[in-house]
């Protein structure tokens, strides 16, 4: 009886620290939800996009790629180079959570890893028990889910103006992401000066902008993360020592 009040607990303060993701994304996924209706998806295929995919920039890629009728090598691939940071993320978590989380509790909860879940979990003291990290995802799931099914369902009552406006909050939420840290820090900057350059090269260059959208983001994040792996390698010992901060 302790045990399951103990976990009840853990999860309603997971689901507690997660209400601030909720609520962003809320927002973000109300644009998504707009964008995929006006891009010609239904509503339903828009939810079942958010409720099976957790994501934000593999969403928007993979979702762009379906409308133009890429195939599905082309959106297998991009989507997976987008979304490979998640695997990189839940590694490093499972090294943090409570010893005694099963593997399959393990794979289940490793379907609601972002960005901003990592992070929040990352940041608690002591181990992470399956209770707390299941709460952690379970708002902002409802708010990716939810989301989508505002903007979906709303888009036919909205006036153009106002869903052309709308759809392009998904990119502001990406400005908003990369501008702060690039101020921040010079190796951010780098990436996203370099990432640009070329996407800019693909876009005007005759004959490489023949390329397609979703092999040209392929082409882009590995030439770009291996050029600022190579420009700035991570410092073995600087690691060490902020660990052992």
């Amino acid at each position: 009886m302790a045990a399951q009040r103990s976990r009840r607990v853990s999860f309603m303060q997971g689901a507690r620290d997660g209400t601030p993701i909720f609520l962003g994304y809320l927002s973000v996924s109300f644009a998504f939800g707009i964008m995929a209706t006006e891009s010609g998806l239904s509503a339903w295929i828009a939810q079942m996009i958010s409720m099976t995919n957790l994501t934000s920039a593999g969403q928007v890629a993979g979702t762009v790629l379906m409308v133009s009728g890429a195939s599905l090598v082309e959106i297998a691939m991009t989507t997976l180079v987008i979304n490979l940071r998640y695997t990189l993320m839940s590694l490093s978590l499972s090294q943090k959570l409570d010893p005694g989380v099963s593997v399959w509790k393990r794979l289940l909860l490793s379907f609601g890893i972002t960005d901003e879940i990592f992070a929040v979990a990352m940041q608690q003291s002591g181990a992470v028990g399956a209770a707390y990290l299941a709460g952690l995802i379970f708002t902002p799931y409802l708010g990716w889910a939810g989301g989508t099914f505002l903007g979906a369902t709303a888009a036919d009552l909205l006036p153009l103006s106002v869903r052309s406006a709308l759809g392009i909050a998904i990119y502001g939420m990406f400005l908003a992401i990369i501008i702060p840290p690039a101020k921040a820090a010079k190796p951010i900057r780098f990436t996203v000066v370099l990432a640009v350059l070329f996407s800019c090269i693909f876009r005007f260059v005759p004959g490489l902008r023949r390329l397609s959208g979703g092999w040209v983001i392929i082409l882009c994040a590995v030439a770009v993360s291996s050029a600022a792996a190579l420009r700035y390698p991570v410092d073995e010992k600087e690691e060490k020592e902020e660990e052992g901060r």
